[in-house]
């Protein structure tokens, strides 16, 4: 990831490239210069520039985990016995390896982390938890919350107007 540009650095332009690309981010450049009044080669440039800034952090495709055997999904909130630096350090690092955990928050309140965990059966789920928390000397307690319908389901940030 590079450097943070100032939000000053960031234009009108900037934000309506942002916003077709949270859409569709497989869009021309020439479709979306259309859209935002600026030549292809100039929409490059900018969406170049706001990758190595940082502000574009990935070009992905969003799965349907259903549709490929991933069907459940679980909210767990998880809290640790020790906050030190150094522990909580590794529980990022341990929970970010882990490819079933496809977000992790470091929060505040009662919990210390939310994770969401996508995995195919509640086997697998149970399996990851042994793993996972139950083999984790820090880990005090956890809580899970199981998923019964995807409503919305994204990242697209809301840009300013």
């Amino acid at each position: 990831m590079g450097k943070s540009l100032p939000s000053s650095a960031i234009d009108s332009f900037d934000l309506a490239i942002l916003g077709v690309l949270q859409k569709d981010n497989s869009t021309p450049y020439r479709v979306i210069g259309e859209a935002v009044s600026l030549s292809a080669p100039a929409v490059q440039r900018r969406v170049r520039r706001m990758e190595e800034a940082g502000i574009i952090s990935a070009n992905v495709a969003v799965v349907d985990p259903a549709r490929i055997g991933q069907s459940i999904t679980l909210f767990v909130e998880l809290e640790v016995i020790s906050e030190t630096a150094e522990l909580i350090d590794a529980a990022k690092r341990e929970f970010a390896s882990v490819p079933e955990v496809q977000q992790c928050y470091y929060v505040t309140g009662e919990a210390d982390f939310v994770l969401v965990v996508v995995v195919p059966t509640m086997g697998d789920y149970e399996a990851l938890t042994r793993r996972l928390f139950f083999g984790n000397n820090n880990v005090k307690r956890f809580r899970t919350f199981v998923a019964m319908d995807r409503v919305k389901v994204g990242l697209a940030v809301p840009l300013p107007e």
